[in-house]
């Protein structure tokens, strides 16, 4: 197996990213979870380990394995955790589309921001299902990066926006699979699917998310794609350099961003 076309690239700047993101994210992105001791939890995708060292710190007494296509992911996820000194997650090296995963092996499947990167989301959920045991359940989480919306709106940012989604595009991905989600998992064979619009909207009122989202997370992830819409021909330095101001512009005090999370959960 070999790592999948990854547009942002396995940097230490978006590892960072990824980093930061988990953190300003947890209370939308993990409310109302509640496992028992006992709970065996696999964790499907864990890049760097961001979410990986949420995951263990709120549920100590659950036992977690944590897979990744990405070998050079899954050694930063397991130096990130072993930081923290948890010692309830296993790391496993593992291709979700392809890989057979334990059947019947787990009682809860979390999926964040994974699908989006994956040329086969279907047959990696297909994957996921058998791995599930009956009556076990699913958090599937992803972003939808048609979802953003700004004032002021300008074509310039627009464009380095649509630069990520092409980009994602092009490797097989979908930069807007969270509007997928409940289709995907019905279709797989999931019951009780609820998908439910986790948003995040940021004006000057919100100073933390100004800084913490717009710039951190939202305008580094969109900046992490900038060589590659370059090779791509998508962009220039010039054009593209407008386009990110264009984006800073809406950190201003009149300036205004929405975006859009989506998060689903089922059963089997």
């Amino acid at each position: 197996m070999t790592e999948q076309k990854y547009v942002h690239g396995y940097g230490k700047e978006d590892s960072e990213r990824l980093v930061k993101q988990s953190e300003a994210l947890e209370g939308i992105l993990h409310a109302e979870e509640d496992f028992p001791a006992g709970t065996q939890i696999l964790e499907a995708g864990c890049g760097v380990g961001a979410q990986t060292v949420i995951l263990a710190h709120r549920f100590p007494e659950a036992e977690i394995l944590s897979v990744d296509i990405s070998e050079t992911y899954l050694a930063q996820a397991e130096e990130r955790v072993r930081s923290f000194g948890y010692t309830n997650v296993t790391f496993r090296h593992a291709d979700l589309a392809s890989t057979d995963l334990p059947p019947e092996s787990a009682d809860h499947i979390f999926v964040c921001f994974v699908l989006e990167h994956i040329p086969e989301p279907e047959a990696a959920l297909a994957n996921l299902y058998r791995a599930l045991r009956p009556g076990g359940s699913v958090t599937v989480i992803e972003g939808d990066h048609g979802s953003a919306i700004f004032h002021p709106e300008s074509p310039a940012a627009r464009h380095v926006v649509d630069c990520l989604i092409e980009l994602q595009y092009r490797s097989g991905g979908d930069g807007n699979i969270g509007r997928r989600l409940y289709p995907l998992l019905t279709d797989v064979g999931f019951a009780e699917v609820i998908v439910t619009p986790a948003p995040v909207y940021v004006d000057a009122s919100h100073p933390d998310l100004v800084e913490g989202f717009t710039e951190k997370i939202f305008i580094a992830m969109v900046e992490a794609s900038r060589e590659a819409a370059f090779r791509a021909g998508l962009s220039d330095p010039a054009r593209w350099g407008e386009g990110i101001a264009a984006l800073r512009r809406t950190m201003e005090p009149d300036g205004t961003l929405y975006y859009s999370f989506f998060k689903a959960n089922a059963v089997k």
